[in-house]
């Protein structure tokens, strides 16, 4: 009997990538359905022809292929988007070519400078001056009011200092689904940064969901130790996704990109 631990197919490795793929793409494009449709034609192109990973990690490879598809499209706006949606795209066309995308690659997803200039076409050293690049274009592009949905305190206030830090205005915070939906009301935020479970065994989603249907549209970001379980494609789900453990980088990430975009997704309970 043989006990040495098995090499993962490739097949394995593209499947347990897909949740980090459809996050990726959702938030390149603000969208679950835009972010959902550019990784499917990531997947089947590879699946059509394995040698477009080119000789690099799977993963690496995954988003290399997304990545290309994504940039000879030339993250168009769709038809039969709003005039809120379509500002937004001719806002993300304004800043320096490639530099959000590396923003997220490193911040939200991991991936090392040397990974970045691989996927995006770059030398190493570019791909490091396109993420400070964008950290300060994503800065200076917008400011608002955010909404703070956590029941841990000490989170809660973590993420109140990062982004108060960040030129924002907080709202408040709110421990429960029914605190969530009182704060709202009394001054309805620019964007909700939520966490899944809330201190009653209330729902953070259901909480977004009434919030969404008071107050309109506005962007999201979900705080989960589990983003792949929101990741499925199978309904509804959010466009911006922050892992725990968090870094204060990943937070300013999701937090700018968020702010740039006017649409989110809602989720079914």
């Amino acid at each position: 009997m043989n006990d040495a631990p098995q090499t993962p197919s490739i097949t394995d490795e593209l499947g347990a990538n897909i949740p980090y793929l459809r996050r990726f793409s959702r938030a390149m494009t603000g969208s679950q359905q835009s972010g959902d449709a550019f990784s499917a034609a990531a997947l089947e192109a590879i699946l059509t022809d394995r040698s477009i990973l080119d000789g690099a990690r799977v993963k690496v490879g995954l988003f290399k292929v997304l990545y290309g598809i994504w940039a000879s499209a030339g993250a168009p706006v769709e038809e039969g988007e709003d005039g809120a949606r379509a500002k937004t795209q001719r806002r993300l066309a304004s800043l320096t070519n490639n530099s959000r995308e590396a923003l997220l690659l490193h911040t939200i997803e991991g991936f090392t400078f040397s990974d970045i200039a691989t996927i995006i076409g770059v030398a190493q050293a570019e791909a490091e001056e396109l993420v400070v690049i964008a950290r300060q274009e994503m800065a200076d592009a917008a400011t608002g009011s955010v909404m703070i949905i956590e029941d841990e305190a000490i989170i809660a206030m973590d993420i109140e200092s990062i982004v108060a830090d960040m030129g924002h205005r907080v709202t408040g915070i709110a421990r429960t689904r029914a605190e969530a939906v009182e704060l709202g009301r009394a001054d309805a935020p620019d964007l909700i940064l939520a966490d899944i479970q809330l201190a009653d065994n209330s729902s953070g989603i259901d909480a977004v969901n009434d919030l969404l249907a008071e107050l309109g549209t506005r962007p999201v970001i979900f705080i989960t130790a589990f983003p792949e379980r929101l990741l499925t494609g199978d309904k509804p789900e959010p466009a911006f996704l922050i892992s725990k453990p968090y870094s204060v980088d990943q937070v300013i990430s999701a937090v700018s990109q968020a702010m740039f975009f006017s649409s989110t997704e809602t989720l079914n309970a």
